[in-house]
């Protein structure tokens, strides 16, 4: 199946994935060899909203305010979701029975790719407010010096 074949014949259960922070392509870090062996990179995207430093990671909010957070798009293989997804709702400690309250939560966004096509993506929201946390003016993690490990 070509790229968007399934998600057009299946548009209430998308399978994009925007990835903004750890889960970016970086071959040293173990969710990048989850997504490359059961999803394709489709390309750079931003998502409307802002981007927070906690620490060794970032959370993103969703607004409509002018700013964007920048990140990838993955489509993962339909076959291969429901994995994908289990894994990385443990990895980010969002799972049913992960204790509350979650740091983050799932939730389709409206993601633009470069082209300037539009897809509905599942993304890791912030669960929390965002009042007091440091945020990333350039809405870019990995191009926000002070957030990655030396």
């Amino acid at each position: 199946m070509r790229e968007g074949e399934w998600l057009a014949m299946n548009p209430e259960h998308p399978t994009h994935l925007f990835v903004y922070g750890t889960l970016r392509r970086d071959p040293a870090h173990e969710m990048f060899h989850l997504l490359a062996r059961a999803a394709r990179f489709i390309g750079e995207a931003r998502v409307a909203g802002r981007l927070y430093d906690l620490g060794t990671y970032p959370g993103m909010t969703l607004s409509t305010n002018g700013k964007y957070v920048k990140g990838e798009i993955y489509e993962v293989r339909p076959d291969q979701w429901e994995r994908v997804i289990q894994q990385l709702d443990e990895y980010e400690n969002c799972r049913e029975d992960d204790p509350e309250p979650h740091e983050y939560r799932r939730e389709l966004v409206k993601a633009e790719l470069r082209s300037g096509r539009t897809v509905r993506a599942w993304a890791y929201v912030l669960n929390r407010p965002a009042h007091g946390l440091r945020e990333i003016p350039s809405g870019d993690y990995l191009a926000n010096s002070t957030a990655l490990p030396t």
